[in-house]
């Protein structure tokens, strides 16, 4: 069961990541490299950055929930 938490906690650690990084910045970060420029020149927010949001509060609750769970138990 140990194993089970620690393989998910490592997962959504490099998701979390991975999708922090893609959000779309202030200025001049990763996103603008990955064609967060292009969509800035569309107007607000979009739905694919609502989505990316949405997305990105799932994980980070999977992510909590993960380490409240294995913080549990390894304590016993």
């Amino acid at each position: 069961m140990e194993t089970l938490f620690t393989v998910i906690l490592m997962l959504t650690s490099a998701f979390m990541i991975l999708l922090v990084l893609l959000h779309k910045g202030r200025g001049g970060g990763l996103s603008d490299m990955f064609g967060g420029g292009v969509s800035s020149s569309l107007g607000g927010s979009s739905v694919a950055e609502r989505n990316l949001d949405r997305l990105t509060v799932g994980i980070g609750v999977i992510w909590f929930a993960t380490v409240i769970a294995l913080g549990l138990l390894l304590a016993y």
